[in-house]
């Protein structure tokens, strides 16, 4: 009588239980489930059970493998059954994938060998100059610096003095901001060169401005206030959403479709080179 899932999964539970030794059983008393001419054996258990794991948890992992093999394995059993025979013919289609296997696994070292990966700032400018219109924001950004002064410190000397350099046009008058700052104990960003969306700005900040556009239109410095906090904001520069993105935003995604371009005229260069030598040498003929 061939033994039920119910018994070999019982098998299974017990030689977990005995510290997963079901992976160390002598030859011969190695099969752990049968499904029609089937057999699914302790080796193929290895790896598939982490070592150290508790024993109830190597049994449940043993159990679902188990499990999920007789489940394809009887579904593999009736699908092939019920299939004619013209339907279960693949060998076209294997050959198909495994050339194109090879080719793809050749392609890859040639890459690998073969692909200069330095891409110049030079060229990613004049990537970017080419095809500025490509590369639309699909937000607001915005380049800012604030002073965020506890609402018990915004009369003191400190805040007044914060105010004034942070509308000063005078670059050396931002590195004075950020001393005062650090020793008042501001929290603040000054920072004229790095872009961030709106949208995560006013979040950081907990402001509540509905039409963005409008704002920045309209506004270069600001001060406002909540309950705990008030802040000082000036807005050094902004571009609102669809207008072209600045190429420092975009130098990663220029950088990758270089190098797409590379790879993609090395493949066609390594094609078309092959393709002449094999015609060259008579390696195959039309008929």
């Amino acid at each position: 009588m061939k033994p039920t899932l119910n018994n070999i999964l019982a098998i299974v539970m017990l030689l977990a239980v005995s510290s997963c030794s079901y992976l160390k059983k002598q030859a011969g008393d190695d099969i752990l489930a049968i499904a029609g001419d089937k057999y699914l054996y302790r080796k193929e258990l290895e790896g598939v059970i982490p070592k150290g794991i508790p024993a109830t948890d190597s049994m449940e992992i043993a159990r679902q493998f188990i499990d999920n093999w007789i489940r394809q394995e009887v579904l593999l059993k009736h699908a092939e059954s019920n299939l004619e025979e013209s339907r279960k013919d693949f060998a076209k289609q294997l050959e198909a994938y495994r050339n194109s296997l090879i080719i793809y696994e050749y392609e890859s070292e040639l890459i690998r060998q073969k692909l200069d990966t330095v891409v110049s700032e030079t060229e990613i400018q004049e990537f970017y100059q080419a095809n500025e219109s490509n590369f639309q924001l699909p937000e607001n950004i915005i380049k800012v610096s604030y002073v965020k002064i506890p609402t018990e410190s915004k009369t003191k000397p400190s805040a007044k003095k914060a105010r004034q350099l942070l509308v000063s046009k005078n670059p050396d008058d931002l590195i004075k901001l950020m001393e005062l700052c650090d020793q008042s104990m501001f929290s603040c960003r000054i920072d004229d060169e790095n872009w961030i969306t709106f949208s995560d700005f006013i979040r950081e900040l907990s402001l509540d401005i509905n039409n963005q556009e409008d704002f920045l239109k309209n506004k270069t410095f600001f001060e406002t206030n909540d309950s705990l906090f008030t802040y000082l904001i000036r807005i050094n520069e902004y571009k609102t959403i669809e207008s072209s993105a600045p190429a420092s935003l975009v130098q990663d995604k220029i950088r990758n479709l270089i190098l797409n371009k590379r790879k993609s005229e090395l493949i066609n260069r390594m094609q078309q080179q092959i393709f002449e030598e094999a015609l060259k040498n008579k390696e195959f003929e039309i008929l």
